[in-house]
């Protein structure tokens, strides 16, 4: 393996890919990574030398106190490549920003701007074989934090992990999505730590949502913890309703993920001249206007699908199949979002940053 040093930067090779040895038109999201991994430690009160190494397993000691106490957030974004083999990221600050907080609310500390953005262009540039041309085709990127220092007593950790991988993924596809509303099980409360895109808040998803799937559903979407009576998220993803001619989600909170891909879709339907209404949003409110015939659309959004469209609901035993509807707000604010990305228009937003 050979080593050198870009800036601030330690990269070492790896003497071989595994890259010949990926079918790249039949991927799972998120089963295949990269040859490449960043890695930088907090130990002694400061973040040490970040380093680019071959893709390999950690040597964690069975006290570290992730294992524990579940110090551990992350981010999720992607590299998109054009026909002229450039690569780009998408709001790629925005995640930034937002590991950052994740981190804050959890007592762990903050990574430096530098180091992220050297960490990742360089990354990015060694894997850049592994970014495939063709709309839907990206690069799935994963930072995150995890507390490494051993010990089980119940503090916040000295001794920190900032990592990024990176996985190959195609167009995303559910297929027809179902969800149910929840009427019991909660996602996050107010005062927690909804918000930060921590690993407990998915964790705790997955026994609701296994249910929900037993009863023909592929997702939930949570409702506030207290009453159940405002509608929140659609599984790990923000969600909008199209009641009429207006599109409708709720604001965000300290239950509520910020959603940088929720953001661009309420600024691209605004420019396309769309009314968009941020507000609470009643389980009643949306059963009387799927009984009307005023809901035209529900759909989630999020990093891995843009926008996912979402066929049908239930509440209480009872469930709604949405009408077919063409010219869907869904696929108009998805293409736009995603020309963008490709660098296939403008970029009046200033969104896209290239690597």
């Amino acid at each position: 393996m050979s080593k050198e040093t870009v800036t601030k930067i330690e990269i070492e090779k790896a003497t071989t890919s595994k890259i010949n040895e990926v079918d790249f038109n039949n991927l799972v999201f998120g089963n295949i990574f990269t040859d490449h991994m960043f890695v930088c430690d907090f130990e002694d009160g400061a973040w040490q030398t970040p380093k680019i190494t071959p893709y390999q397993p950690l040597t964690l000691d069975p006290s570290a106190r992730v294992f524990h106490y579940g110090q551990a957030v992350f981010e999720g974004m992607k590299a998109y490549k054009d026909e002229h083999d450039d690569i780009w990221l998408f709001r790629p600050e925005e995640n930034f920003n937002r590991i950052n907080k994740s981190s804050h609310r959890l007592a762990m500390p903050e990574f430096p701007k530098e180091y992220f953005f050297e960490g990742l262009t360089e990354l990015l540039k060694l894997e850049k074989d592994w970014i495939k041309k063709g709309f839907g085709n990206s690069l799935y990127i994963r930072p995150f934090v995890i507390a490494t220092e051993p010990g089980v007593s119940a503090s916040p950790a000295k001794k920190y992990k900032f990592m990024i991988i990176c996985s190959p993924a195609q167009s995303y596809y559910g297929g027809e999505v179902r969800v149910k509303i929840a009427d019991h099980y909660s996602r996050a409360a107010s005062g927690g730590f909804g918000f930060a895109k921590a690993a407990g808040n998915y964790a705790g998803q997955f026994f609701p949502t296994s249910i929900a799937n037993e009863e023909g559903f592929q997702q939930i979407i949570w409702t506030d913890s207290e009453h159940h009576e405002y509608l929140e998220e659609a599984g790990t993803m923000n969600i909008f309703f199209r009641i009429g001619d207006k599109l409708v989600t709720c604001p965000i909170s300290d239950r509520i993920l910020d959603g940088i891909t929720r953001r661009s879709v309420i600024t691209m339907a605004e420019d396309m001249g769309i009314d968009v209404e941020v507000r609470p949003i009643k389980v009643s409110e949306i059963i009387e206007a799927v009984n009307k015939g005023e809901l035209k659309e529900i759909f989630g959004s999020g990093t891995a699908a843009v926008i996912n469209p979402i066929a049908g609901f239930g509440y209480k035993g009872d469930k709604w199949e949405l009408p077919k509807t063409e010219n869907t707000y869904a696929a108009k604010i998805k293409q736009a979002i995603m020309d963008i990305q490709y660098n296939t228009v403008e970029d009046k937003f200033g969104w896209r940053v290239k690597v």
